[in-house]
C-alpha cells in the first residue's frame, strides 16, 4: 500500500474541509502522514496570526481552532526529518543545484522525506516538487 504525505497546502484544505481534497483522501485515510516539516509551517503560520494586531478580537476563535489543528495532528502519522532524510535532502542538494535556491529549502526537505519513506507526495506545487528526480506526485485538489 502507499503512503501518501500530504504538503503544507493539502493539510490546510483538509482541515479547511475542502470537499475535493476530503474526497480523495477518504479511501487513503489509513495511509496519510505529513511531515515535521509541514508541522513546523503550520505553527508558523498559526504564530503569525496568533500575534497579529488586527486579529486581537478573534483570539478566543482562533485558539478554538487552533485545538482543532492539534487534535487533527495527532491523528496524523507525523515522518521525521532524520539522518536518512537529511542524507536525501544533500545528495539532492549536490546533484541538483537549481534546487538550492532559499525558496525551495522546505520543499526540499518534504520531498527528501517523502524520498527516504518511498512516499507519494500530494501536492499542487508541481512547479517545485516536479523538479525533484524519482519524486512521484499527485494532486488531490482535483476530482480524479
Amino acid at each position: 500500500m502507499a503512503l501518501y504525505v500530504l504538503d503544507t497546502d493539502h493539510i490546510s484544505m483538509w482541515l479547511d474541509e475542502h470537499p475535493v481534497v476530503c474526497q480523495n483522501i477518504a479511501p487513503h485515510r489509513t495511509n496519510i502522514a505529513i511531515t515535521i516539516v509541514t508541522v513546523q509551517e503550520i505553527f508558523n503560520g498559526w504564530i503569525g496570526r496568533l500575534n497579529h494586531p488586527s486579529e486581537a478580537n478573534r483570539q478566543v476563535a482562533l485558539y478554538a481552532k487552533l485545538s482543532g489543528v492539534v487534535a487533527v495532528l495527532k491523528e496524523v502519522d507525523v515522518l521525521d526529518f532524520d539522518d536518512k532524510a537529511d542524507q536525501v535532502f544533500r545528495q539532492l542538494l549536490t546533484r541538483n543545484p537549481e534546487l538550492r535556491k532559499n525558496r525551495l529549502q522546505k520543499d526540499m526537505r518534504i520531498a527528501s522525506i517523502a524520498l527516504a519513506n518511498n512516499a507519494i507526495v500530494v501536492t499542487r506545487n508541481h512547479r517545485d516538487f516536479s523538479q525533484v528526480p524519482n519524486l512521484k506526485i499527485l494532486d488531490w485538489s482535483i476530482k480524479l
